[in-house]
C-alpha cells in the first residue's frame, strides 16, 4: 500500500509539473528579452501553431508593434526562422526564443510554409507623411486632426525612429505645468539660450517659432496622452523648463507610446516595413511619392501634398564624413534607420540645405556599448571625474564644450559620478542600474578603488564640491545649476566619453515648415524634425530636439492638410 502511494504520488507529481508547461494545447514558456522575461502562451494543433499569446513582458511599449509583426510571421511561416526587428534586436531574439522552447516542449513537427504573395495597387491620399518618428506621427496626427486622409509610410517594423531613445526632457517655456510650480519663465529668455547655445548661428525666425510655440505644444501633447509633469534643467538652460514624465522617466518612449496610440485609433493609415524611395514631382507641384511594399514590390502613393519626417544622418557613417572628416571611427547614439534618407531624396528636387557640417556629439555616451546616459543625470547632480580624480568641466556647459573637454582628459574619456539621492531622484537611472552599466561602491573610497583612481584626490574633489553646493557658489568651474550634495552612499560611476548624437544640419525649411528651392517654398512639400536644419545651429541645447521635431511636425502636419484642400 505504502508503495502504491508513493507511486500514485510520483505519477501526479508529474502530472502536475508537465500541466505547468501545457495547457491542453497551449504550451508556455519564456527566455530573456531586453528588459527582462518574456512569457508566452503558443496554440498547437495537430502540428500546427494556431495562435501566440505575450502573456508577459517589460519591454518598452515601442517594441509592441515589432513583437506583433514576428508572431504573425511566425504564425504565417510555421517557422521562428523569421527576420528581428531593427531597432528591438533583443527583444525580437528574446520572443523567438521563448516560442522555440514552447514548440520544442509540445514535440510538434511543424511544416515551414512560404509567406502568401501580396499585391499591392496605387492609392490615393490627401497627406502622405514619410517616417513614423516624433515628428511624422505629431504631423500626421495633427493633419488628421485638421480634417485629411492620410498615409504614414516608416521603413522600420515599429513606430518612434530615434525618438524611442530620447531620455531628456521637452524645453518649453511660459507652460502650464511651470506655472503650477511657481517657476518664472519666458520666451524670450528661452530664445536667448537657444541661440546662445547655437552660437548664435541658429535660424532665428524658426527659434522664434518654437518657443513661442512650445507652451502650446506641451499642452497639445497632454492632450494626446503623454506625461510631461515632471521638470528639471539641461545644460545650456537658465531655467527650470525640461519637461518630462513623472519621477524623470525617458520622455521618448512615453510620448511615442501616446502618439502611436493616438495615430492608430483616429483612422490614421500606418504603413510600416514601406521604404519611401523617391519624391514625386511634375515642376509645379509635389504630387505623392514611390515606395517599396515590405515584399520589395514597388507602388505609388498620390497625394496633394508631402511632409519629409525621416530623421537625422547620425547612424550613417559615410554621410557624417563626408561633412566632418575628424568624426571617422566615432560611435553613434542612433538608431539604424536613422541614415539620410529623405536628404538623399531631396537632393533630387535642388532644394536648399543648410548647417550640414554642423554635427553634435553627446558627451556622456558608454564607450563599450553607445550606451547614451541621459543629459539629466548631471542636471539632477551628477559630476564628471577624470583619472587623476578631479572635476575638470561645467558638467552642465554645452554638448560641444564638454565633449571637447572630455577628450582632453586622460584615455580620452571621463567617470559620471552621482550618490544614491541623484539615482533616486531619476526613473532612467534605474534602468541603467539593472542592465550592469554602473560601478557601485559603498563609500567614495571603495568607488576609487574599483576604477583605480586615487581615493584621497576623490574624495578631496567630493568634498570641495559639496562645500560649493552648500555655499550655492562653485568658484571651480561656474557650474549655475547645484541642486544637490553628493554624501549619501552608495556611490555610482559609468564611464562616458563623445559620440555623434544629432545633426542639426538638413533640408532649409520655413516658419511653416515649408521646404524651400532657392529660397522659395516647393508647392505641396513640407518637412520636419531632424531632418531639416537651422534651429540648432552649430549646437542643439539637450530637450530642445524634442520640442523641435513636435512644433514643426504639428505646423507642418497642419498646413499640408491645409496646402491638400
Amino acid at each position: 500500500m505504502k508503495f502504491f502511494n508513493k507511486k500514485y504520488i510520483s505519477i501526479l507529481t508529474s502530472l502536475l509539473l508537465t500541466t505547468t508547461l501545457a495547457y491542453g494545447k497551449d504550451y508556455v514558456s519564456s527566455a530573456k528579452g531586453y528588459n527582462g522575461d518574456i512569457k508566452v502562451k503558443v496554440n498547437i494543433i495537430d502540428n500546427e501553431i494556431k495562435n501566440i499569446e505575450v502573456l508577459e513582458e517589460k519591454e518598452s511599449s515601442f517594441t509592441k508593434d515589432g513583437m506583433n509583426s514576428i508572431i504573425t510571421d511566425i504564425i504565417e511561416t510555421q517557422s521562428v526562422k523569421v527576420d528581428n526587428v531593427a531597432g528591438a534586436t533583443s527583444t525580437s531574439v528574446g520572443l523567438k526564443r521563448a516560442i522555440d522552447r514552447a514548440i520544442k516542449e509540445s514535440g510538434a513537427k511543424l511544416t515551414a510554409r512560404e509567406k502568401k504573395a501580396i499585391t499591392y495597387n496605387d492609392v490615393t491620399t490627401d497627406v502622405v507623411v514619410i517616417g513614423g518618428g516624433g515628428a511624422g506621427l505629431t504631423a500626421a496626427i495633427a493633419a488628421k486632426d485638421n480634417g485629411s486622409e492620410v498615409i504614414l509610410v516608416e521603413k522600420a517594423a515599429i513606430l518612434g525612429g530615434n525618438t524611442n531613445y530620447a531620455t531628456g526632457g521637452l524645453n518649453a517655456a511660459e507652460t502650464s505645468i511651470q506655472k503650477n510650480k511657481g517657476i518664472k519663465d519666458s520666451v524670450n529668455i528661452f530664445i536667448e539660450d537657444t541661440m546662445k547655445g547655437g552660437k548664435n548661428t541658429n535660424d532665428k525666425n524658426l527659434v522664434t517659432k518654437m518657443a513661442n510655440s512650445s507652451a502650446e505644444i506641451v499642452d497639445w501633447l497632454i492632450s494626446k496622452g503623454a506625461d510631461l509633469t515632471d521638470l528639471g534643467r539641461m545644460g545650456g538652460q537658465s531655467v527650470d523648463r525640461t519637461h518630462r514624465p513623472t519621477g524623470g522617466a525617458p520622455v521618448g518612449p512615453d510620448m511615442i507610446a501616446a502618439l502611436s496610440k493616438t495615430a492608430k485609433n483616429s483612422g490614421i493609415d500606418i504603413r510600416l516595413s514601406t521604404f519611401a524611395e523617391s519624391l514625386i514631382y511634375d515642376g509645379e507641384a509635389i504630387r505623392g511619392i514611390v515606395v517599396k511594399a515590405p515584399n520589395g514590390q514597388k507602388y505609388i502613393i498620390n497625394s496633394k501634398s508631402v511632409v519629409i519626417a525621416t530623421g537625422g544622418f547620425g547612424a550613417n557613417s559615410d554621410m557624417i564624413v563626408q561633412y566632418v572628416e575628424s568624426l571617422e571611427g566615432f560611435g553613434t547614439t542612433n538608431h539604424k534607420g536613422a541614415t539620410g534618407d529623405g536628404i538623399t531624396m531631396a537632393k533630387e528636387l535642388n532644394v536648399d540645405f543648410v548647417d550640414m557640417e554642423q554635427i553634435q556629439t553627446h558627451p556622456t555616451v558608454i564607450p563599450s556599448n553607445s550606451v547614451m546616459i541621459t543629459e539629466a543625470v548631471r542636471g539632477n547632480g551628477a559630476i564628471l571625474i577624470n583619472r587623476d580624480g578631479k572635476r575638470f568641466v561645467n558638467e552642465l556647459e554645452t554638448r560641444d564644450v564638454v565633449s571637447k573637454a572630455e577628450l582632453d582628459q586622460k584615455g580620452n574619456s571621463a567617470f559620471l559620478m552621482f550618490d544614491e539621492k541623484v539615482k533616486k531622484s531619476l526613473k532612467a537611472i534605474d534602468s541603467y542600474d539593472k542592465k550592469g552599466y554602473l560601478t557601485k561602491g559603498d563609500s567614495i573610497k571603495d568607488l576609487a578603488e574599483k576604477l583605480n583612481i586615487s581615493a584621497k584626490e576623490l574624495e578631496k574633489t567630493f568634498t570641495k564640491y559639496n562645500e560649493s553646493v552648500k555655499k550655492g557658489n562653485d568658484s571651480e568651474f561656474s557650474r549655475q545649476s547645484l541642486p544637490t550634495t553628493l554624501e549619501e552612499g552608495p556611490f555610482y560611476s559609468v564611464e562616458v566619453a563623445p559620440a555623434v548624437h544629432h545633426t542639426m544640419g538638413g533640408i532649409k525649411i520655413n516658419e511653416n515648415a515649408q521646404v524651400l528651392s532657392n529660397n522659395e517654398p516647393i508647392p505641396g512639400l513640407f518637412a520636419a524634425g531632424e531632418v531639416t536644419g537651422g534651429v540648432h545651429g552649430s549646437n542643439r541645447l539637450g530637450g530642445n530636439a524634442v520640442v523641435d521635431i513636435t512644433v514643426f511636425g504639428k505646423v507642418a502636419g497642419e498646413n499640408a492638410s491645409s496646402f491638400s484642400k
